[in-house]
């Protein structure tokens, strides 16, 4: 079968697109490579562990962020005259939340592990210093700012620098067999680069962070306007994250080889990820002059996303306990089932990625809210109920029903029913059978 094009689209900027995060995607081949290298050398245990913290954590991230992002490039966009108090309260802001969260993430803990009637070593340190590591996440205030300026390119620049350092740090721990702390002091190094290189990137730009002033008007200000995204992103982190939290009851050991599976499993993301972002000022521009147009690329976007999964996800199926063996070098054998499930989530999430696109030019950012807030709540429920009975398994099959759930909500709202038939329709090849015996 042939795959489609996108027709329509402008295939000078796609390149162009595809050319400017070329470096993005190089930073990710060698994050992979690092990562399969860290997990091969700490086991299902030490790994199981190290995976449970960067979830714990990163649900309460999601707290510490305070939805700030869109609203501080939208803020400076319309106020430039004002960057400098919009940054500065939005940085204390986030300051101030991330701090305090570092002393919440260390109680939900302890008390997890008291209540837990398979509890392990404790990680009370291990939850501390993620934690600090997130801390200097409030610094991302800057990559808003380049953001803003569509001036993305110095971002990724310095994430590419905070790579190398922490990949080539990582691999001094294991070529010196160096134990589980070490790992996490290197997650620490690459949040401070990362908020170093920021820093110094807005600072070459001939702009001066310590002009930077907090305004306690501006503050109450984007947290009113900013709250609803809260929630969201709290509620989207969930959705990606509980799995592992909640796999901890059963033990480290199977927190680590289901986590293995999952990250091989979304590793590969950041291709139709880029291919969604790439075409969606195409999808405004067409929303704008040709709704015909407008809907018939969407559908277009749809079947490409379809065909891209479907291959790989069968291919992946077939050899998934082969490509565990090797990949992880005969540690994490029997978690090729769960690969085997979890990559055809793949194709829900990219789906969802899409219509997301839809929900946005058209303003339902409630019913956003709602999908991913349904796809949280499903995947908490089925993992109550399969992880006990199914460990690793249970928890794959919970996120692929959730993530059904949350792509096709759009089926269960008048206004978006027609996107999610557009969608099962891309799903079953229908679109794709039409288009051969048309031909």
């Amino acid at each position: 079968m042939k795959l489609p094009t996108i027709k329509g689209f402008d295939e000078e900027a796609f390149n162009k697109y595809l050319k400017n995060t070329g470096w993005l995607m190089f930073g990710k081949i060698i994050s992979l490579v690092v990562n399969l290298a860290i997990t091969t050398y700490l086991g299902p245990i030490l790994f199981g562990n190290l995976s449970f913290g960067l979830s714990l954590v990163a649900i309460l991230a999601a707290v510490g962020g305070l939805g700030l992002d869109t609203f501080i490039i939208r803020e400076v966009i319309q106020e430039p005259g004002k960057r400098d108090e919009i940054l500065g309260t939005s940085l204390w802001l986030r300051i101030i939340t991330n701090g305090l969260l570092i002393p919440i993430a260390i109680g939900i803990y302890l008390i997890s592990h008291s209540l837990s009637s398979n509890p392990g070593e404790s990680l009370v340190l291990l939850i501390a210093l993620l934690s600090f590591a997130s801390f200097f996440k409030s610094f991302n205030v800057i990559d808003s700012y380049f953001q803003s300026q569509v001036q993305s390119k110095y971002v990724v620049q310095v994430q590419n620098i905070s790579l190398v350092v922490t990949s080539i740090f990582k691999i001094l721990i294991i070529a010196f067999s160096l134990p589980l702390i070490y790992i996490v002091v290197a997650y620490i190094l690459d949040a401070v680069v990362l908020a170093i290189g920021l820093i110094i990137a807005y600072q070459k730009r001939g702009l001066n962070i310590f002009n930077w002033s907090f305004n306690k008007t501006r503050a109450k200000l984007l947290l009113k306007k900013s709250s609803p995204l809260i929630l969201s992103a709290v509620m989207v982190t969930i959705y990606m994250k509980i799995d592992v939290v909640m796999l901890k009851s059963v033990g480290s050991k199977a927190v680590g080889i289901y986590s293995s599976a999952q990250n091989l499993s979304e590793a590969w993301y950041f291709i139709p990820t880029a291919i969604i972002t790439s075409v969606f000022p195409a999808l405004l521009n067409a929303r704008k002059t040709d709704l015909v147009r407008y809907k018939k690329r969407l559908g277009n976007l749809y079947d490409l996303l379809v065909y891209i999964n479907i291959p790989i996800a069968l291919f992946i199926s077939f050899f998934a306990a082969d490509i565990i063996h090797i990949a992880y070098s005969g540690k994490y054998d029997g978690a090729g089932i769960m690969l085997s499930i979890h990559i055809w989530s793949g194709i829900f999430v990219f789906l969802g990625m899409a219509s997301s696109q839809y929900l946005i030019a058209e303003g339902y950012t409630k019913i956003s809210f709602y999908r991913t807030a349904a796809g949280a709540i499903v995947n908490i429920l089925l993992n109550l109920w399969l992880i006990p009975k199914y460990a690793g398994v249970g928890a794959s099959l919970a996120t692929l029903v959730a993530c059904f759930v949350s792509t096709f909500y759009l089926l269960l709202i008048p206004k978006t029913r027609h996107q999610g038939i557009m969608m099962l329709k891309s799903l079953f090849l229908v679109t794709a059978f039409q288009k051969i015996f048309k031909h």
